[in-house]
């Protein structure tokens, strides 16, 4: 169980939020975090990360503490057992693609892990080419196949699909959910894709200036005209 009670001043395109967030992620869950730009998505998955801290609050993960704002704790991100696909991708530029998808790999995974996500990403052929040569969407693959890569406690998905074409993006979403079914893993996804949600979460928070505007399942809570054009 991971359980989230965090606030944080933020500064937004639409001005200066105060975050005030409180959630918990089941084990095994995938929570898909949806809204508007601005609403705090993606540093909501930055304060799990450990790559931003909240200004007071508590991050916890199977009773282990992230983050404990009255003890003074903050573990650093290599300290916490997470993956993350972030939307600006950060490879490094001067490994292969092979190579950054085993970066991702904890010692005693087996190597057989990276052939294995290098053909399940369709990225085969690219495999001993370097980052500045792909295109975005192929970018976009091998920063899903290095989170993937290290079978991590917690998933963090930052629109880990936008960037690829609509046929590729299906068959992307559905290795996510088997992938995140088989190893059950928490899993937290922020999209703006409605059809994202409804293959792949189980529950979605939406979020709007920095707090919960409404929760449940998608069905339950995503705008009636979106899903209508999904029926």
């Amino acid at each position: 169980m991971m359980t989230v009670d965090i606030r944080k001043k933020l500064h937004a395109g639409s001005g200066r939020i105060a975050m005030e967030l409180q959630f918990d992620v089941r084990d095994g869950e995938l929570l898909a975090l949806f809204g508007p730009s601005g609403a705090g998505k993606t540093s909501v998955l930055r304060m799990i990360a450990g790559l931003l801290q909240p200004d007071s609050g508590t991050i916890t993960v199977n009773n282990e503490a992230w983050f404990d704002s009255s003890g003074d704790l903050n573990l650093v991100p290599q300290r916490r057992d997470v993956g993350i696909v972030f939307q600006d991708y950060a490879l490094f530029p001067n490994m292969t693609v092979r190579e950054n998808i085993a970066y991702g790999l904890k010692k005693d995974q087996p190597a057989d892990v990276v052939q294995e996500l290098l053909d399940v990403m369709e990225l085969i052929q690219m495999e001993h080419v370097r980052p500045s040569l792909l295109s975005g969407g192929q970018k976009q693959r091998v920063a899903l196949a290095r989170a993937l890569a290290r079978r991590p406690k917690v998933l963090l998905l930052d629109e880990p699909t936008s960037s690829l074409d609509a046929a590729l993006r299906v068959r992307m979403q559905q290795y996510v959910k088997t992938f995140h079914e088989k190893h059950r893993m928490t899993t937290l996804l922020i999209t703006h894709d409605v059809t994202e949600v409804i293959r792949l979460a189980s529950r979605v928070l939406v979020l709007e200036q920095g707090t919960i505007k409404m929760q449940g399942a998608a069905r339950d809570v995503l705008p009636l005209d979106d899903l209508r054009s999904l029926l």
